[in-house]
């Protein structure tokens, strides 16, 4: 099955938290962040959103941040991602 977002949608998968400070701490899984950086896995195709046309700029493959608590979380085939708008995508990591 795959997810094909609609308007301006984007489909993320969140990249896995690091287990390790830089110090050399362990975490535990309730010690780590939610993280904040997703790897683009579909794009929607944009259009007139709330009588406003959308251009979406993001590409399938980019690394981006996302606002801590945005989208919607799926679990999809044993996956999960999250949906979110364009506009709730902060920057693209290069």
């Amino acid at each position: 099955m795959k997810l094909k977002p609609l308007a301006d949608r984007v489909v993320l998968k969140a990249v896995e938290a690091e287990e390790t400070t830089k110090s050399g701490i362990i975490l535990t899984g309730a010690a780590q962040e939610k993280p904040s950086v997703a790897e683009v896995i579909e794009v929607g195709p944009g259009g007139t959103v709330d009588g406003k046309e959308v251009k979406m700029t993001v590409k399938k493959g980019q690394k981006v941040i996302t606002s801590k608590y945005s989208g919607t979380e799926v679990k999809l085939d044993g996956v999960e991602y999250i949906i979110v708008r364009q506009s709730d995508i902060l920057a693209v990591v290069e």
